[in-house]
This record gives C-alpha cells, sequence and structure tokens, in this order.
C-alpha cells in the first residue's frame, strides 16, 4: 500500500515538473536598436504599451523593458549573453548570429519591421563613387563587417573587383552611431569623409549643401530590401510561447498603427526620447517617403544570405528565407 502511494505521489510530482519548468517571463528585455525611423515600431510599442496590452489579453501579467543601447553588434553580444531577449537590426547582423547558432542558441527571426533603402553621403569634393577612396578617407558605418552598409559596399566590391577583392572596403570602414556619424561628417573637421546612413539621419545630413549622395542599398541590391528586423532565441521561443506571442503581436500592431495614421506615429515619436531634435515637417517628409515602408514581410532577405555564404561570411546557407525564421511568420509574403 505504501509502495502504491509513493510511486502516485512521485508520478503527481513529475507531471508538476513541466509546469513549472515552463513558468513564462515576467519581463522581456528589448534593445531598441540603433536608432532613426527603422527603429520606429519599438518606439510605438514602448510609448503605446503594446506588449503589455495583447499579454493581458492572453491572461499573462507582462512587462516589456525597452534597453537603449544601439548598433547590430552590441545587441547580438546582448542576446548571446542573455541581456536581452529579442534583438533588433539589420538582416546581416541577424543572419551571422542565426549562422554562429545553428548547433546551439538557434536564434531565428521573428518578423521584419521595415524596409528602408540606406545611403552613402559625403562632404569630401573628390569622392564620385567607391573607387575614389583614398586612404585619408573613413566611412561611418553602426558596426563593420556586419552591418547593412559593410556588407552592401562588399556586394559592391565583388561586382567591380570580383569574389577575391569582395572585402576591399572593409579597412576604410569606422563604427560610429548615426547620431555620432552625422555630427562628425557634418562638422567637416573629422577623419570621417562619408556615413553610410538611414532616414532621418540622411535627411538631416542633406540639409547641408556640402553633402552629396554617392550611392544607396537599393542601387546596390537592385531593389527594396529588409533595413530593420527582430529576432530571439529558440529557447525563449519555447519556453514563453505568450510571451513570445505578445510581442510578435505588438510589433504587427505597431506597424498597422504606423500605416494607419503616419501623422500620429510621428507624434509618438517625438514625445519619446528618440524624438529629441526633430522636427514634425522633417519627419513627415521621411514617414511619406514611398521608398520607406513599414512591413513584417522580409525582403531581399536571401540576397544578404546567398551573398554572405559565397564569400564565406556564413557556414550555413538557408534554401527559404523561413528556414532563418520562426514558423509564426512564414505566411506572409517574402524573398
Amino acid at each position: 500500500m505504501r509502495t502504491t502511494m509513493k510511486r502516485t505521489l512521485f508520478a503527481i510530482a513529475l507531471l508538476c515538473v513541466p509546469a513549472l519548468a515552463h513558468a513564462e517571463v515576467d519581463v522581456v528585455k528589448i534593445p531598441k536598436g540603433a536608432g532613426g525611423v527603422g527603429f520606429l515600431p519599438l518606439v510605438v510599442m514602448e510609448e503605446k504599451k503594446l506588449v503589455e496590452q495583447e499579454a493581458a489579453k492572453m491572461g499573462l501579467k507582462l512587462a516589456a523593458e525597452y534597453i537603449k543601447f544601439g548598433g547590430p553588434s552590441v545587441v547580438n553580444d546582448m542576446l548571446l549573453s542573455g541581456a536581452a531577449h529579442f534583438a533588433p537590426a539589420g538582416p546581416p547582423a541577424f543572419i551571422t548570429i542565426w549562422d554562429k547558432t545553428a548547433a546551439n542558441m538557434k536564434v531565428r527571426g521573428v518578423a521584419a519591421m521595415t524596409s528602408i533603402p540606406m545611403y552613402l553621403n559625403t562632404n569630401a569634393p573628390h569622392l564620385k563613387s567607391l573607387k575614389d577612396l583614398t586612404a585619408n578617407d573613413k566611412i561611418a558605418v553602426t558596426a563593420v563587417k556586419v552591418s547593412i552598409p559593410a556588407i552592401i559596399m562588399q556586394m559592391a566590391a565583388m561586382k567591380e573587383f570580383g569574389k577575391a577583392d569582395f572585402a576591399r572596403y572593409d579597412p576604410y570602414t569606422v563604427s560610429l552611431t548615426h547620431p555620432d556619424g552625422v555630427t562628425m561628417l557634418l562638422s567637416g573637421r573629422s577623419e570621417i569623409t562619408a556615413h553610410f546612413t538611414s532616414p532621418p539621419f540622411h535627411q538631416r545630413e542633406r540639409k547641408d549643401p556640402k553633402i552629396r549622395t554617392i550611392t544607396t542599398s537599393n542601387e546596390i541590391m537592385g531593389g527594396p530590401s529588409t533595413f530593420t528586423m527582430l529576432y530571439s532565441p529558440a529557447k525563449f521561443y519555447d519556453e514563453n510561447p505568450k510571451a513570445y506571442a505578445a510581442v510578435l503581436k505588438a510589433l504587427q500592431t505597431a506597424i498597422a498603427f504606423i500605416n494607419a495614421d503616419k501623422r500620429a506615429a510621428a507624434e509618438v515619436y517625438l514625445q519619446s526620447d528618440e524624438g529629441k531634435g526633430w522636427k514634425m515637417d522633417d519627419l513627415m517628409e521621411v514617414l511619406n517617403d514611398p521608398d520607406i515602408r513599414f512591413t513584417t514581410s522580409p525582403e531581399n532577405l536571401m540576397t544578404y544570405a546567398n551573398f554572405m555564404a559565397d564569400v564565406g561570411s556564413i557556414k550555413n546557407r538557408p534554401k527559404a528565407w523561413q528556414d532563418m525564421f520562426f514558423p509564426d511568420i512564414h505566411g506572409v509574403k517574402g524573398n
């Protein structure tokens, strides 16, 4: 009788273990990214408390902590160290960490956030194209080797000089935040003679008559591409299904809000810390640009992945963009 009772209690204990092991987090940690309108969906999510609202609908008490850190290398390090549950960055940084964690953490894409061109601006009269770079020139990018501009310039180099010379422009790049890149380029007194940047920093630079645009990411890639996206480790996805779903739904809600009312979205941005120093008219000029789109659909991700596999930057070549994303988003159009 005692043996039967012990077995029953043991069985009950085993049934309880999974419930305890899979308790959901009560705070999700999300870095804000490098700044600019490419991260506007995260600003809307924070200011309107969308994660909290979506979680409450599922019966989950959840808070979102938005960490004020930026560049792609930084957010990837935060994800790897466990200091963040999600990371926002561009396709190159994402594909790099997707490849590196294929055998362990299995980082996957949550969804795209934006498709936005990047612009290579310069204050140097001698720079008419990338081919004109000299030993005295430095290009500000958010992260050397892994940022969108870094990969874009590698693509350009391979087209111009062949696969063996794809890294030709790497030595000219310097890691800087977008605001610092703007300041240094406009000062004209630093080693920075060019800045591969995004809206609204691009528009701020172009208001100076000394600044010209040499090329854009759209020109080099032959079409629009994802600019920012959100990604997360498989462990978080598996162990926190409601929290994950709340973040994805909040992102979708934020993007729908932006697309439905650009001025309302601009007001949210201007009221946030990220909006300091910007004016409504300048921001609306950016948001009304037809080349700037807010969407969860990945665009040209396979172009990035195939290039990075071709030059050996990643070891694993995906067969389709869905291979790199969690299944919740597989139904959207993408490439």
